[in-house]
């Protein structure tokens, strides 16, 4: 493929361009559309991509477009493509179908749901294609998409259920790693030997968790000894209903996304 067009140069567009360059694409292969020109002033200086004010002439030189545009635009700016290029669209809640329906029924288009880690290269991708999805459409996507982290492929269908899980999920690491750090400093602990010890805590339990065969119950249980200090401590959990708690905000983030995309 001779130009990729990323429409949208927000926070994700950025990510997954550092991805490609980083994975050896050329900068000469992307050109970058958004309607902030100071924003793609820096991407230029930064990325060295091409970049277009215009969504319309950015797309004209490209063989495939990643959409990355805000959902409320996204009708303005499918309006304008065509049906002359593969689409790949990371806009929450749009279904292949009605990107189909606005640029051609034979377009093919693939539906990203990637996350926020994908900023430092830690991202995974779930990969939904559309009705007229080819072969070189999905082999583009898993190229464009794992320069950021591995990728899944699924049915449209199941898209909800990953917002919930891997969409939302970064923040529920957040959350925890809020929960953990005021816990530190009430037991005395100063806030950057909080802050130490507990980024490195879950970089190295995700780590642990990454290996093959991995168990969480298993790794869990390696840690709990009888009448010690995590079994008091995972017993405070309990005690809260935290995986209950948990299960439901997986579920209830799962039916926010399929309201947003109706």
């Amino acid at each position: 493929m001779r130009r990729l067009a990323v429409l949208g140069a927000g926070m994700m567009g950025e990510a997954l361009v550092r991805g490609l360059l980083t994975a050896g694409w050329e900068p000469d292969r992307i050109v970058m559309a958004d309607v902030r020109q100071g924003r793609l002033d820096e991407l230029r200086e930064v990325l060295g991509v091409h970049v277009e004010q215009d969504n319309a002439t950015a797309a004209a030189g490209a063989e495939a477009v990643l959409l990355a545009v805000k959902p409320q635009d996204a009708t303005e700016v499918l309006s304008g493509l065509g049906p002359d290029r593969a689409v790949l669209s990371i806009v929450a809640g749009l279904r292949t179908s009605a990107i189909a329906d606005a640029v051609g029924a034979r377009t093919p288009v693939v539906r990203a749901m990637p996350n926020t880690p994908a900023r430092v290269g830690r991202g995974v991708t779930a990969l939904a294609a559309g009705a007229a999805c080819d072969d070189a459409t999905r082999t583009l996507a898993a190229d464009v998409f794992s320069a950021v982290g591995p990728v899944v492929w699924l049915e449209e269908d199941l898209l909800d259920a990953v917002t919930a899980v891997s969409g939302s999920g970064p923040a529920y690491v957040f959350y925890l790693a809020e929960a953990m750090l005021t816990g530190a400093e009430q037991v005395g602990l100063d806030p950057t030997t909080a802050r130490t010890l507990v980024v490195q805590t879950l970089r190295g339990a995700a780590e642990m968790l990454a290996q093959d065969d991995a168990d969480p119950r298993e790794l869990r249980a390696q840690v709990t000894s009888p009448g010690g200090t995590t079994e008091a401590a995972v017993a405070a959990l309990d005690a809260h209903d935290v995986k209950a708690a948990l299960a439901e905000a997986i579920a209830r983030a799962a039916r926010r996304s399929a309201e947003l995309g109706r």
